[in-house]
């Protein structure tokens, strides 16, 4: 069985869209586990009427910390062996979960797979491809211009199982949650990127996500989970990227080496040795 879940929050606009984008998978092996943070919107109504006719929609409405703390108790409420994520405004290409089904039938326990997303705006508009091709922590953390990480959780399932070693979701994390746990997830999961499109993420203003990368926050999020999780690389990769960075400021001191305190010389010299 596969479980997605959906955590949502006063998301009337969206919510039966959403219920409808699982429905229409036509997969009789998949439970809907919606996970509503107490809406005061029509969001539980509307949940409600639908659960009351699809025996595969489970459902709770209480106040929580958030939205890891909601993806938490889907996960803790799975029955699955499978897990997906579907957030409120986001949808699926047809057929994709018996796909993910099919597929995860010759995989190894813990795995994770990737398929390509359409991050599409307000119009339906196409606005970026995420292809995540390459999903090692080597290769994300080393060329993150050429190997984007899994963008939308809509496109990458993963055996519930993989929580019992990486941990759950940060629940003080509000915004990078996802790319966090896909960091601890490559480091022990066996990893499967298929060239199918599978998720549709919308990029729509006035969302959590749309105001953070307006606000330039998303990149610095990004670039601070990068360097934590750098130290899991190996060292002669941890010292490449270190080059890399810093190589400006390496060639000057090369070059005038006279110039540089002789305290941060032997602090420069200790790293490369």
């Amino acid at each position: 069985m596969i479980s997605i879940i959906t955590p949502v929050y006063n998301g009337e606009r969206f919510i039966e869209s959403c219920i409808q984008a699982v429905i229409d998978q036509n997969c009789p092996d998949v439970e809907h586990i919606i996970v509503d943070g107490g809406s005061s919107d029509r969001t539980v109504e509307i949940i409600q009427e639908y659960a009351q006719k699809y025996p595969h929609i489970r459902w709770i409405s209480e106040k929580d910390r958030g939205q890891s703390d909601a993806m938490n108790k889907g996960i803790n409420l799975a029955q699955g062996e499978i897990v997906g994520f579907l957030n409120v405004d986001d949808f699926y290409e047809p057929n994709v979960l018996n796909r993910v089904l099919e597929i995860f039938k010759t995989l190894p326990e813990p795995s994770f797979v990737a398929g390509n997303c359409k991050v599409i705006g307000e119009s339906g508009e196409l606005i970026e491809f995420n292809q995540p091709a390459k999903l090692s922590l080597y290769d994300l953390l080393m060329y993150p211009d050429r190997n984007p990480y899994p963008y939308n959780p809509a496109a990458y399932f993963y055996h519930a199982s993989l929580h019992q070693r990486v941990g759950y979701y940060n629940v003080d994390d509000h915004y990078s949650m996802d790319l966090d746990f896909i960091l601890r997830a490559v480091r022990v999961a066996n990893l499967h990127y298929v060239d199918e499109t599978w998720g549709n993420h919308r990029r729509l203003e006035g969302t959590k996500t749309f105001e953070d990368l307006k606000a330039g926050k998303t990149n610095q999020r990004i670039i601070k989970l990068y360097r934590y999780y750098r130290r899991y690389l190996p060292l002669s990769a941890q010292l490449k990227l270190f080059l890399q960075e810093n190589w400006i400021r390496i060639a000057y001191v090369l070059k005038y080496p006279h110039k540089f305190p002789k305290v941060m010389q032997r602090k420069l010299a200790n790293m490369l040795d």
